[in-house]
């Protein structure tokens, strides 16, 4: 497998969840500006949708989507527990907190990352953002991971969005559980050897 990748985007989640199941994949970075690929291939004619992150197979496919290439790698090594079985109530736990991540989250990081966003769009955004982490807090407040005592793929994909609340001023000191889970994630090795990878590309 080829993890398509821009560094610190949202495809750190599939990356750290790679690593954390254990599978051999390779990396290939991707300017998101000029849409190439570090080999110099259009990355457009890898995922039309222009962004990562994209997942090439080794039949040849490719998955995108981060929420859907987390669940699938998971799926791959299901002794590994980092999703729970498909069908269960368990498994729509860890695809609700993925949606809300996605949806509540993960987009409203688009305006602030936007240098063409007019005032009123960041401070919406923002307000929205301060609605919506003590919903992540308050689950990570009653125990060290979103859907319990153990790590899952959802877990990656929060980690990283919480990682981009440095990098455009918003300030999650009002919740010292996000900081804490932040901390706990960084120790993790998986963790490590991602952002370690993507520094040195």
């Amino acid at each position: 497998m080829k993890l398509y990748y821009s560094p610190s985007a949202c495809s750190l989640s599939p990356h750290i969840v790679l690593r954390e199941a254990g599978l051999a994949f390779s990396l290939e970075k991707v300017n998101l500006r000029n849409k190439q690929t570090a080999s110099g291939v259009d990355f457009s004619t890898i995922n039309p949708k222009g962004y990562v992150p994209a997942l090439a197979l080794a039949n040849g496919e490719v998955l995108t989507e981060g929420p859907a290439i987390v669940q699938y790698v998971a799926d791959q090594v299901p002794e590994k527990e980092l999703a729970p079985p498909c069908g269960t109530l368990a498994r729509a736990r860890v695809q609700e907190w993925l949606n809300f991540i996605g949806t509540e989250l993960h987009k409203n990081f688009g305006a602030l990352f936007n240098p063409a966003s007019t005032e009123e769009a960041r401070a919406d955004a923002q307000a929205i953002l301060a609605r919506r982490l003590p919903i992540a807090a308050q689950a990570l407040s009653a125990h060290p991971y979103l859907t319990g005592e153990s790590f899952s793929v959802a877990d990656a994909y929060l980690f990283t969005v919480l990682r981009w609340t440095r990098f455009v001023g918003v300030d999650i000191s009002a919740w010292p559980s996000l900081d804490a889970f932040i901390e706990r994630m960084n120790s993790r090795p998986a963790v490590q050897a991602a952002l370690e990878a993507e520094a040195q590309n």
